[in-house]
């Protein structure tokens, strides 16, 4: 046992799965992974987020061959992202250097990266920041090593996450290594105690697809009681879903990964201004998606205009409670 206390796991199951209460778990990655966390905080009880550790581009993808560690960028941000009050330590995990060696670093990274090395567990580190920041919910990697991320576009393979975001074409498969690994037990917990289960916001294929991909992931979500409820992107990404509209989201989850169709599907109901051709608005066949079985919940989700609308936490919430 390490000098930071026996705070983790075993109190965190104790004290979360067994609360009475609704529990939400949240699976993705990135700035869409976190509008959804700030989303929830609004309703939920105990929140759980299901974080990506495939990312190898950028600070990240610097830090993990070189120390041996997962990726820790999209679990710093899902951190900050249940961590809403201002403190010194929410200032610091979210401070990024612009010069020196460190340029490009964010210091969140960098903290999760030395408090592993530290305690000598990866969970443990990201366990004690999150108390440090307060979260209002746990953060867990959905996997226990760093994941290198594969898919065929086109009939051609590609290797890499940043490589399979900005690869143009047709994705038809999608693979993670090592061949071994298994989902992280905590994540396999949560989505057991789960009432509902919201996948994205955020990239299609290497934020949501890939941690359905990671083995025990979808057969937990498919063997769940809980609601399962897919949160469209408002817009189309270059290379990754270009020209694809929410039904094509929702039958290319289903074939690449397994995992059940969703009970209901969140869209945008309003004009988004400011795309840059060719990105466009996510188009709802409302037909299409209902041949799929699945239930449209259509709202007024975007907040603000230019090339990167996001989602209004607000209003998602709103509308996941409702569903909840």
């Amino acid at each position: 046992m390490t000098d930071y206390g026996v705070l983790l796991e075993p109190l965190l199951e104790e004290l979360d799965l067994d609360y009475e209460g609704l529990h939400v778990v949240a699976i993705g990655g990135g700035h869409g992974l976190a509008q959804a966390l700030m989303a929830l905080q609004d309703y939920a009880d105990v929140i759980t987020a299901v974080v990506t550790v495939a990312d190898d581009g950028g600070s990240s993808g610097r830090l993990a061959p070189d120390l041996g560690i997962p990726p820790p960028g999209d679990i710093r941000r899902a951190l900050l992202a249940l961590s809403p009050e201002d403190s010194v330590w929410r200032d610091l995990v979210g401070h990024r250097f612009e010069a020196g060696d460190v340029a490009g670093h964010s210091l969140g990274n960098l903290i999760i990266a030395a408090l592993t090395a530290q305690v000598a567990d990866f969970d443990e580190a990201v366990a004690i920041v999150a108390r440090h920041l307060q979260a209002r919910g746990e953060v867990v990697p959905v996997a226990p090593v760093a994941l290198n991320l594969e898919a065929t576009i086109d009939g051609r393979p590609v290797r890499g996450q940043v490589a399979v975001a900005t690869t143009p074409g047709r994705l038809t498969d999608l693979r993670v290594t090592p061949e071994d690994v298994e989902a992280s037990p905590a994540a396999l917990r949560a989505i057991d105690a789960a009432d509902q289960i919201v996948l994205g916001p955020g990239s299609l294929f290497t934020s949501i697809a890939v941690n359905l991909k990671v083995p025990g992931m979808v057969e937990a979500v498919n063997a769940s009681p809980a609601k399962l409820v897919y949160v469209c992107n408002l817009a189309t990404q270059n290379a990754e879903t270009l020209g694809m509209d929410a039904a094509d989201h929702v039958e290319a989850l289903i074939e690449v990964t397994g995992v059940r169709r969703p009970d209901t599907v969140v869209a945008h109901d309003d004009e988004i201004v400011g795309l840059e051709p060719p990105i466009e608005p996510v188009r709802v066949d409302g037909e299409r998606l209902a041949a799929l079985g699945c239930t449209v919940e259509l709202a007024r989700l975007c907040t603000g205009i230019g090339p990167h609308p996001h989602h209004d936490p607000a209003r998602l919430g709103a509308v996941l409670r409702r569903l909840a």
